[in-house]
């Protein structure tokens, strides 16, 4: 049991870096693609939302930093959930000709993207480091948890979406208009503070903006949610984690007679 579970692993990571390696394969850059994307996008952002509507100056002091430990770990979720809901029918070959467990495929896919994420953390230390802003060690560690959980979030979206996808190519473009929908629904290019309290909570029930708006807040500003939300939060977590698997189980026997 103890070897199988080995091996499993060393499938998901190979299948990971030949991933990473392909994704830059070619560019004359290579992997500093992996940091340039989101610092593009932090540099136009923070001038709109920073110069034009002076975030900085209305209760947000550290703008710059929250913006872009969002857009690092949004990043991180769009994508984990498009790669993870691509991996079947990218490695269509993989599927069809020898016979490898479903899910690992599903989850070198996803762990690509963790590749490419832990990279980013290198930049946001960089951020933090330039703005002189410390932060406590248990603001680090939720930071962390909190990348974590996102991460299962990723996997569980990619076990449900990836069968689906062989199924519906449509679903790829579904997904991309429904990211562009979700960066500017969750507290991402501006803080939670701007909403009125009495609608704060529903921007909170998404566990992406929960996410989000709480890691950078713990990293930054060493505040924390009430350990009943936090709970409230990981169990929900745990449970689509669950029904996930179940359905990816499910669902997977079809896949190499439909792709």
């Amino acid at each position: 049991m103890i070897k199988r579970h080995e091996n499993y692993r060393e499938l998901v990571l190979r299948l990971a870096k030949t991933d990473f390696k392909l994704r830059y394969h070619g560019s004359a850059l290579g992997y500093l693609w992996a940091i340039l994307k989101p610092l593009l996008m932090f540099t136009v952002l923070n001038f709109v939302f920073s110069s034009l509507f002076n975030f900085r100056n209305s209760g947000t002091p550290y703008y710059p930093l929250e913006l872009i430990t969002a857009i690092l770990l949004f990043q991180f979720f769009s994508e984990g959930t498009t790669s993870g809901m691509n991996s079947l029918v990218s490695k269509a070959q993989l599927v069809t000709k020898i016979y490898v467990p479903r899910w690992t495929i599903v989850l070198g896919s996803t762990v690509n993207a963790l590749f490419v994420f832990c990279m980013n953390l290198i930049v946001l230390a960089v951020f933090l480091v330039a703005y002189s802003k410390l932060p406590s060690l248990l603001g680090v560690v939720m930071f962390l948890v909190y990348s974590m959980l996102l991460y299962v979030l990723i996997v569980s979206f990619s076990l449900i979406t990836a069968p689906l996808f062989v199924r519906f190519r449509d679903l790829s473009m579904i997904w991309e208009i429904l990211l562009s929908v979700l960066m500017y629904a969750a507290p991402i290019v501006y803080p939670l503070s701007m909403i009125p309290e009495k609608f704060r909570h529903l921007v909170l029930i998404n566990p992406l903006s929960f996410i989000i708006h709480f890691a950078k807040q713990a990293l930054i500003s060493n505040d924390f949610t009430k350990f009943s939300h936090f709970a409230i939060l990981f169990l929900g977590v745990a449970s689509i984690a669950t029904v996930s698997f179940l359905i990816f189980k499910k669902s997977e026997r079809s896949v190499a007679e439909l792709i």
